[in-house]
């Protein structure tokens, strides 16, 4: 197996962008979901309620946040504000007043945008556990394309229309193995000189059924179909494997992955 895309979200529920390589930090892809909009109250917005933020497509550059032809420094710290990831309670660095009112005109809605402190250390949960920025629960995200070409084998025989792989949101897109769901049984391994351990798999939300492109709803593909054959026992269905970074480095494109533990 090698790896066949990265892709990195530098604000929590907006769209991201492919890398050709990418340093990884003990929180994952370097920058990767760093930073994240809050509601009046301090909670994340997500796709799920917000399906607009998806075709919102910031990116850093030369320690800078730009959008739509704007650009807003990144303020590594300063004034610190209570934020809610879930069940997580902690703390954003705000971004200031122009990247909040840009970003509550484009939603519609009052929003501040926020960056991770320097010294955060918000610890993670799963079979593997570790640190992770503004992400839902892990550091980083592995789907293998077999998986999505089982997936929309299924999806076609219902009649509906495949899906792209931006649907899941991934960080590390595998290609080479034939079996799909080949990741749910990695424990451990090494691509450039990262080495990675399995966390949990994903359990998905409603964000699947969000058209990454548009910003619109557009189910009930991918979730019908995965409820036929990926249920979880818990609840929801799966699809990717979270994982947690043992050792940090470099990962690029092309690069092999070397399993060294299976389940």
């Amino acid at each position: 197996m090698i790896v066949s895309s990265l892709h990195v979200y530098p604000v929590k529920g907006c769209g991201g962008h492919s890398v050709a390589s990418s340093a990884v930090d003990l929180t994952g892809l370097r920058d990767d979901r760093m930073m994240m909009l809050v509601d009046d109250e301090g909670v994340f917005l997500s796709q799920r309620k917000m399906p607009a933020m998806a075709a919102l497509r910031p990116s850093l550059v030369d320690s800078s946040l730009t959008i739509g032809g704007e650009s807003f420094p990144v303020v590594v710290d300063g004034p610190r504000i209570p934020v809610v990831v879930h069940t997580w309670h902690g703390f954003g660095v705000d971004q200031g007043d122009a990247a909040a009112a840009y970003f509550s005109d484009a939603l519609g809605k009052s929003v501040r945008l926020v960056r991770t402190p320097p010294d955060l250390r918000r610890e993670t949960t799963g079979e593997t556990t570790g640190l992770v920025g503004y992400a839902d629960g892990n550091a980083l995200l592995m789907i293998s394309l077999s998986s999505l070409d089982g997936l929309n084998e299924r999806i076609l025989e219902r009649g509906g229309d495949p899906v792209p792989m931006d649907r899941f949101r991934p960080n590390v897109v595998v290609s080479g193995s034939p079996e799909p769901h080949v990741e749910d049984r990695v424990r451990r391994a090494v691509i450039g000189d990262v080495e990675l351990a399995y966390a949990k798999d994903c359990v998905r939300c409603a964000v699947p059924m969000v058209d990454q492109e548009t910003g619109h709803k557009a189910g009930p593909e991918p979730i019908r179909s995965l409820a036929t054959y990926r249920r979880d026992p818990d609840g929801g269905v799966t699809f990717g494997m979270k994982a947690q970074v043992v050792r940090t480095g470099s990962i690029a494109v092309g690069d092999k992955i070397d399993v060294l533990d299976w389940a």
